[in-house]
């Protein structure tokens, strides 16, 4: 199973910490999108930047 993840709000003020994880996911402009596997990682990286992106199941 995999997830695609939106970018959908700017990093522009962002706490670094969540910059960071967001370019860990491949994200860096707006609308950008990424697919990842489904694990506890990833969903760990979600948790923190909720409010900046969109998720939906593959």
């Amino acid at each position: 199973m995999a997830l695609k993840i939106k970018l959908v709000k700017s990093l522009a003020g962002r706490k670094d910490s969540h910059i960071e994880t967001a370019k860990s996911l491949g994200l860096r402009k707006i609308g950008a999108e990424t697919v990842q596997p489904d694990n506890a990682a990833t969903r760990g990286k979600i948790a923190q930047i909720n409010y900046l992106i969109e998720v939906t199941e593959e």
